[in-house]
């Protein structure tokens, strides 16, 4: 038996060990779970309307910020900005579900908005939407009005 061996291994592995495996599809899988948490976590909380029934008419609270200055509420000019908060006080008592929907012109000031959406929540509305206008595709604006 000088030149050989008695046992029949050829170098090649007969057993595959499966603790790395497990390892690795573990530590993947927390990985998954972490990232898809954060994922979902990123997106807007949403109030989608309800079309189980026609019945119910959801009032909508509408308020127009023009570039000029003017304020509409409800087609209704007001004087200033101050006045939206007794008119969303009287609405909100007529309907609990009431939605505030903000259509402000591209160029009204980001500090005026923001103070119509503080003077909304002052007056208890907490369900706000911001009017836009349809895009095409490539991301410009369609115009939905003729002569704007």
């Amino acid at each position: 038996m000088a030149g050989g061996s008695s046992n029949d291994d050829d170098g090649m592995v007969s057993g595959i060990n499966v603790t790395p495996l497990v390892d690795v599809t573990l530590v993947l899988l927390i990985i998954f779970m972490v990232t898809a948490r954060i994922i979902v976590s990123q997106g807007m909380p949403m109030d989608l309307p309800k079309a189980a029934s026609g019945e119910a008419l959801q009032q909508v609270f509408s308020v127009e910020l023009s570039a000029d200055g003017k304020t509409r509420v409800d087609s209704e000019n007001l004087a200033s900005d101050e006045g939206i908060t007794p008119l969303a006080k009287a609405a909100k008592a007529k309907t609990a579900d009431l939605r505030a929907v903000i259509r402000a012109d591209r160029k009204v000031e980001h500090g005026r908005v923001i103070h119509v959406l503080d003077l909304l929540k002052r007056a208890g509305v907490a369900k706000i939407a911001f009017a836009v206008s349809p895009s095409d595709k490539g991301g410009t604006p369609v115009e939905t009005q003729p002569g704007k």
